[in-house]
């Protein structure tokens, strides 16, 4: 049956890492703005009225938006089934935390707005604005700790993944900046969509913050990147590279580098489009919001910035995708983690065939419920939360 695959296993192991990394830019975009506007919610929107009017910006969309990180999970589960193991496993704790934020979010929605007692509708605010911030976090502290490797082993017999760290060690310094770094990121895209698709206060307060927040990212994201530099280890390969051998972690050497994370950079110059659509895309919105030009070119710009950070780690990472920082042979890379030659094929013909109807069904719903959202839009329609 293989022999009658076209693209060998390299390649098929190549093209799954860079849908990983599409889906995780999609996630990241599409849902990044849900989260960014749930964080903002107290700063942006004072009275009921404003806070309306900022939910339902979201209110109808957020469900869709999340798709991208089941999505994400499942191709996970599929195509890596050691980084699911292993990932899902020692990230628990954090996870559930994650999971918890997320499960708020749409029982938020859905009862705000059932009583009209102030106390009833400030506590669902407040776990709004819980929900985006804290599920922001924990997806920036796990990325900040695949950076720094994660403490885990394999069992040599079953390849079974063995975490030997604990919940409050994912907390190391290095990782909250990411954790906050991401905190920051939404609230730039969000107060982007908020700027630009509402009016009144909620938009002028959504260009200061916003404003802020871009500037923010790119102090972080640049102090990020000299850390990463100068103050973590990378880790290499030292063996022989198959890319189509079976999957065995266990079956390489690796060495630990000072810096080693910025080599792909050095060996690929084009990497580092990367890190400037980072920078370049925060500056560019912070300057539209900051003299009040927000529209579709700030939301690409913030787009560019959040898809230029997760490149950033991707590029800098390759070809690992969860560096082991106990045991750094057992780390998983794109060579040696992924699924059997003919599961990438079939998954990537399915891939083929629902991702297009899947993101024309997403463009065709964003452009019938294109628009602002006002306090009369809201008065108007009898379903707004």
């Amino acid at each position: 049956m293989e022999t009658l695959i076209p693209l060998d296993y390299g390649t098929l192991r190549m093209i799954w890492w860079g849908l990983l990394g599409a889906l995780l830019i999609g996630f990241a975009i599409m849902d990044g703005f849900d989260l960014g506007v749930a964080a903002l919610l107290p700063l942006v929107a004072r009275t009921d009225v404003e806070r309306r009017v900022a939910l339902n910006l979201v209110g109808p969309v957020w469900e869709g938006n999340q798709v991208w990180l089941i999505t994400a999970g499942g191709a996970i589960f599929a195509a890596w089934p050691l980084l699911y193991a292993a990932s899902f496993s020692g990230f628990y704790l954090a996870m559930m935390l994650a999971l918890l934020a997320l499960i708020l979010r749409p029982v938020g929605f859905k009862y705000r707005s059932k009583l009209e007692s102030p106390r009833w509708r400030g506590n669902w605010d407040a776990a709004l604005c819980f929900s985006g911030t804290i599920a922001a976090l924990v997806f920036g502290v796990a990325m900040g700790n695949v950076i720094l490797g994660v403490p885990a082993s394999l069992d040599p017999d079953t390849l079974r993944p063995v975490y030997t760290g604990h919940f409050f060690q994912l907390f190391s310094p290095f990782a909250l900046l990411s954790g906050i770094l991401s905190v920051a990121l939404v609230a730039m895209h969000g107060a982007v969509l908020l700027a630009w698709r509402t009016d009144g206060m909620v938009a002028a307060r959504a260009r200061r913050w916003g404003a802020v927040a871009a500037l923010l990212s790119i102090t972080l994201f640049v102090l990020g990147g000299f850390w990463v530099a100068y103050g973590i280890q990378g880790h290499a390969i030292t063996s022989a590279i198959d890319p189509a051998a079976p999957s065995n972690p266990l079956a390489k050497s690796v060495a630990l580098q000072a810096g080693g994370w910025m080599r792909n950079f050095t060996t690929w110059p084009a990497m580092w489009l990367a890190p400037a659509a980072g920078v370049g895309g925060a500056l560019l919105a912070s300057l539209l919001m900051s003299i009040g030009r927000v529209g579709p070119l700030a939301f690409l710009a913030s787009s560019a910035s959040f898809a230029g950070v997760i490149l950033t780690a991707g590029f800098a990472l390759f070809p690992f995708i969860l560096p082991s920082s106990s045991e750094p042979a057992a780390g998983l890379t794109i060579w040696d983690a992924s699924s059997s030659h003919l599961t990438l094929w079939i998954m990537l013909l399915v891939t083929l065939i629902l991702l297009p109807i899947v993101t024309a069904y997403t463009a065709w719903v964003y452009r019938v419920m294109r628009g602002k959202v006002t306090a009369e839009s809201i008065d108007a329609s009898p379903h707004a939360y």
